[in-house]
This record gives C-alpha cells, structure tokens and sequence, in this order.
C-alpha cells in the first residue's frame, strides 16, 4: 500500500512534487533496519570522514552490531530509555542506531547543558544508561547518584581519531579532562569489549509507529520538554531526503556541524545522508571562525546549516578558493533573510559554485525539524516553500482551528507523519499543541506566524510564542527568568533577544533585586554562575543589567518591546 494513500492533499502542490515522490512509502521497520538496506547498498563506502579517518558503510554496520550486543550484556531491555550526551563523534551514530536495534529509546541531550539540566534530563526519562563525552564528567558526578542510570560510558573525542591526532589531542586539550571514578562508569573500548559475552543475535522487531527517540525543547511555552519521535519520522525524512537534493550522487559528501541533539542535525545531517550514499564529515567542535578553513580542507558537496554559518563562511578569508564541488547549501534553524540570501548567492558565484542550489526549510523539533522546504520550481526563492510529500500544511485564526483566506496571515499548522506522538509525561500541553480538526487528522499548532499564497506557497512570518534563536538553537525567555528567580539576590526578572554579529541573537537579563542586595561584582558573578548550573550554555544570558524597575504595558504586563527598543538604540550608540 502506498504510504499516504489515506492522507487528503491540496492538490494545488501536486505539479510542485515529482512522480517519483509521489510514489514514495515510509517502511514499516525501525531506524536500524532500514540502515542496514542502506549498508547492502553502499557496503564499502565511507559512511564517516572523522579527522580524515574513514569508517565504511560496512564496518559502522559492524561497530553498531557490537554495540547493541553490549547493551544487551547490560542489561538493556526494550523500550528503556538510554541517554546520549556527545558531540558529533562517530561513537554518538554508533550508540543511535545500535539503542534503536536493541528496541530502546535514545534520549538525546546537549553535552553543554548545566549539571542540573542534565539531572532533569536523566530523571524525568528514566534513563537506564547514558553515553557520555568525558568532558562532561565534572558535572554529570554531582547529579548521577540522583538517577536511576546504573552504567555510564564515557566517551573521549580522541577514541576515533587517526592515532598521531588523538596524540596531538591529548597534548593540547584530553590531558585536562579528569578521568572518571567509580564502578558505575566504563570506558568506550571497555563497553565494546562486552559484546563478546552476548550472543551475535541481539535485537527486537520494530515498527514505524514505535518511539525512536526523546529531543528536547522548550514546545510553545518555553518550559523544557522531551519531545517524542517515532521511527517512521526519522524513516520518512531519511527516504525522502534523495527528493529534496536529485543532484546528489553516491559518496558525495556532507559536513556534519548541526549537532546530534537538535532535531535537524540528527535528521538532516547524520541519518538521512545515509539513504543517498554519502559520506558525513563528522566535525565535534565548531567555531564561525574556522568555517571557511573546514570547508576548503574537506571540500563538501553538501553544507548543512544555519544562518548564522552561512553569514561566517561569507566573512571568511578564503579569498580565491574554488568551491566548484559545492551542490548545495541547506538553511534551517532560522530565517534566512533575503539580504544573507543575495550575498552567499554571490560568494558561491566568485568562488566557482554559481550552479549551487541554496535551500531553505521550514520546521521544529516536535516534526523532526524539517516539514517543508524550498524547492527550484516555485519561483519564490524568500518562501518555506511547500510540504514534504506526505505532509499537509495549513494557516489558522491564531487560538482557533479556524482557517484563515489564502494570503491572510496566521498561524502555521502541520499534519503529517513526521510530527511528533507528544510531550513526554505532559498531556495538558500535548492537547494544546496537537488538535484533531473537523477533518479527523491530528495538526501541529507551531506557534509561528504566516500565510500561504495563491500558488500553495507558504511564508514564514514570525513567531507568536515568545523566543530568542541563538545560533540555529531555541533559547526561551520565560525558562531563563525562572531559573533567575530562583536565585535569592533576584525579586523580578525579565529576558530579551539582543543582536549578535554570529549567533544573530543571545540573551540579555533586566533584573530587579530584592531588598539586602546591591548591584555589586560579587552579586552578578554569582547570578552568573547560577545560571551556568541550571542552564545550557547557549542559554546562559549574554549580558545583565540591574534596574531598580522594569516597564510595564497599560496592563501591568513587563514591556519587551521597549527594552528590546532602548538595547538597540543603546548598541547604535555604542552604550
């Protein structure tokens, strides 16, 4: 049976899709299963450039298999929920799939997220074990004995690396991590060496409909939440992916720098290029700065990113670089506006890639990240284009079920097989975000603002819940002037988005004290360093300012825009 037989289309993007497409179904299988039809087909291929040290198709297969086997040994049973807290190393896509074979959930969190955060993270999931990059030791010892996790492997950026660059690691960064104490936590190799005490048949059956996978947001109200994705979400963007770039060819090759815990670097950049043959540069960490340099050393076919990364690659040196082989340049995260449009047209040009596609998306991590996008026949290179194949999108009266008329503006509704099952543990906040219309199917309210034009083309306008993106990552105002007011120097709180040449926004704090305290160095140092515990780093405000009050609407409510207006006037003036 053909994949969305059952789904009612608006036939206006009929002409927009290809045959091909349209024949397109979503396997009824897991994530794993389906990487292994891939691995028949692109067996020795490199599926993994990581510091030029390649890992076939073949042998990923292989390591995967190990992997499950040891979590097994372990213990690991079907639906437990097993945590990943890594950069993008090879060992992070190996614990993926081989936690999706063993029929487990893969709990995906940023390694960068405060030691408190990661105690949420781990506790409010239940999870059984976690996979962690060592650097995050230092805070994962304060809150482990909080959890029920009972095994920890620890994983060194180094373990993958060619041997005289894990050396060259050691010396310069690895020598400053501290090794883990304890019998709770196992090393990488250690782990791995357990699967030969499990029979070579370790695994469960799966089906599209079983959750895959736990990301991480703040929804619609900025409070953090664990986000439910099935197998078929995954599945469905990774067998439609060879749609949205045709020209695309076996081992062509991506640079991985969207990180595996953000729903469209797990989707986009790591597993669905497996369906096209590709190979993933694997890049751990990451600097604007060091853009261009990545690009010219490994010479990508594909470039994934967000905005911000394509404003860096413009401001670097690269002079007279020839980018010829560069295909394609995928935007997500953000908007991309039409000035950053013009201009990475224009260096791709200089540079010997005029013929690069430039694309841009449309989603959130509760639909995997990516639900349209952006394609060549619709002449209007500003939209999000139209739904994936499959999908069915939609503008409502914000607050209603009510659709608005073609052209006005609304809110952006989604339906289709890559949208979420629902928050974990929070059914009040699933119902409100998740609707079932008069016309029986389940829709996505996204919270953002747009319309759709005559010719089916949709537009992204803004976003109606109250957000700042900072460097293609959701930084939420309300869940940071929670964690301030915690702090007992802090009476009231607010946060606003500020620009920022890279990161196009961080954020920026008002504070009001509280009676006893004083707007002294010592005060602020230790508001700062509160905030490190009990947020991610990218959360973490920019800048903080104490006031003795903070303007408020005729209804009592705190004005944001005239604090969002007096930083950008204070910043035009140098303040």
């Amino acid at each position: 049976m053909k994949l969305f037989d059952r789904l009612k289309r608006n036939k206006t993007w009929d002409k927009l899709y290809t045959k091909e497409e349209m024949k397109l179904e979503i396997p009824d299988t897991s994530i794993y299963d389906l990487f292994t039809e891939q691995v028949a087909k692109f067996d020795k291929l490199p599926a993994i450039d990581y510091f030029g040290k390649n890992i076939s198709y073949h042998h990923l297969k292989e390591l995967v298999d190990k992997c499950a086997r040891s979590l097994q040994y372990e213990g690991i049973e079907e639906n437990d929920v097993v945590t990943i807290c890594m950069p993008n190393v090879p060992e992070a896509l190996i614990a993926f799939f081989a936690i999706n074979k063993v029929g487990a959930i893969a709990n995906m969190i940023h390694p960068l997220s405060g030691e408190e955060e990661i105690s949420h993270y781990l506790t409010s999931t239940n999870s059984k074990m976690l996979f962690m990059i060592d650097i995050s030791y230092e805070k994962v010892k304060k809150v482990i004995s909080r959890t029920n996790v009972n095994r920890v492997i620890v994983v060194s950026a180094k373990d993958s690396m060619p041997f005289w660059i894990s050396v060259g690691y050691f010396v310069t960064q690895g020598y400053k991590v501290k090794k883990p104490k304890g019998a709770r936590y196992l090393t990488w190799e250690d782990f791995m060496l357990k699967s030969y005490h499990y029979p070579k048949n370790a695994g469960v059956v799966r089906k599209k409909e079983d959750i895959a996978a736990i990301l991480h947001s703040g929804g619609t109200t900025g409070n953090p939440k664990g986000i439910l994705i099935t197998n078929q979400s995954f599945n469905y963007i990774t067998s439609y992916i060879t749609h949205v770039v045709p020209n695309v060819k076996t081992g062509d090759s991506l640079l991985a720098i969207m990180p595996n815990f953000h729903g469209f670097g797990l989707a986009v950049c790591l597993v669905g290029p497996l369906s096209l043959g590709a190979k993933i540069i694997m890049i751990p960490q990451f600097s604007p700065k060091t853009f261009g340099g990545l690009i010219t050393k490994h010479k990508p076919n594909i470039i994934v990113g967000v905005p911000t990364l394509f404003g860096a690659l413009i401001d670097s040196k690269l002079k007279n670089e020839d980018l010829s082989y560069v295909k394609y340049c995928v935007s997500g995260g953000d908007s991309l506006s039409e000035a950053l449009y013009y201009r990475l047209k224009d260096f791709l040009r200089e540079h010997g890639a005029g013929n690069a596609d430039v694309l841009q998306g449309y989603g959130m991590t509760e639909c995997l990240a990516v639900c349209s996008v952006m394609r060549g026949k619709t002449k209007d290179i500003f939209s999000i284009g139209v739904p994936l194949y499959g999908n069915d999108m939609k503008i409502v009266v914000p607050g209603t079920q009510e659709e608005v008329k073609t052209g006005e503006s609304g809110e952006i509704c989604l339906s289709g097989p890559s949208v979420m099952v629902g928050y974990l543990n929070n059914k009040k906040e699933t119902n409100e975000v998740l609707q079932i219309h008069k016309d029986k199917k389940i829709w996505l309210h996204t919270g953002d603002s747009g319309y759709m034009t005559k010719d089916g083309i949709f537009h992204f306008e803004l976003r109606i819940k109250r957000m700042i993106v900072s460097s293609g990552y959701n930084v939420y105002p309300s869940h940071i002037e929670e964690v301030l007011e915690r702090h007992p120097a802090v009476l009231k709180s607010t946060v606003i988005g500020i620009p920022h040449k890279y990161k196009v926004q961080v954020a920026k704090a008002y504070i009001v004290l509280d009676e006893g305290f004083d707007d002294s160095w010592s005060v602020k140092k230790s508001i700062k360093e509160h905030c490190e515990k009990y947020l991610a780093s990218y959360s973490v405000p920019y800048d903080y300012e104490f006031r003795k009050s903070l303007p408020t609407t005729r209804l009592g409510k705190i004005n944001f825009k005239q604090l969002e207006d007096e930083a950008l006037e204070n910043m035009k003036n140098g303040d």
